[in-house]
């Protein structure tokens, strides 16, 4: 692994089990918990985290925790999906941020970050990123870090705590990242 990755504010490395308190304080925030609709207690983000540390394990990527000079402020992730997803198998970037870190460009100065990373180590063409119709902040991250939207991707699907949720689909294009695109 090439963990920790350092933007020029941040640092980004795989989580540890010790990272628990701020995992699930930010899985309790309903601010930060918008798109998916429900905010998790401490035992279902222990068993998220549980999974994430798993799937770092065995695929050498996944879940990063995020942190600035103030501590923790969130995740960014690319985590690989194989067929039984309703697009199939494939890679996914995505994020979540606590409140104090909005408005700062944390999530594309992060994203940025995994999406070079993951492009240079997995040698994957594209990497897909979606979300809630109604998560207006990660729709302009997706557009700061030019990823495309390609609604024949669209899906739904029926998530055991949340339950029915649909997902609008962006694609990052490894042409695209080629040169290191900011």
């Amino acid at each position: 692994m090439t963990y920790p990755l350092h933007t020029s504010r941040l640092t980004l490395r795989p989580f540890k089990a010790i990272d628990l308190p701020a995992f699930a304080k930010l899985h309790a925030d309903a601010h930060s918990m918008v798109d998916y609709g429900v905010t998790l207690t401490e035992a279902e983000s222990m068993a998220k985290l549980s999974n994430y540390l798993d799937t770092t394990q065995r695929d050498g990527i996944g879940r990063l925790h995020v942190s600035d000079p103030d501590g923790f402020v969130g995740y960014v992730d690319v985590m690989a999906h194989d067929a039984s997803h309703p697009v199939g198998a494939h890679f996914e970037i995505g994020w979540r941020l606590l409140r104090r870190a909005w408005g700062k460009g944390y999530a594309s100065e992060a994203a940025s970050s995994a999406l070079k990373d993951a492009f240079q180590r997995l040698g994957v063409d594209r990497i897909l990123a979606y979300t809630a119709p109604n998560n207006a902040l990660s729709r302009a991250v997706m557009a700061r870090l030019h990823l495309h939207r390609h609604p024949e991707l669209d899906f739904d699907l029926v998530d055991p705590i949340v339950g029915r949720w649909s997902g609008q689909v962006w694609v990052a294009e490894a042409a695209d990242w080629a040169g290191g695109m900011e």
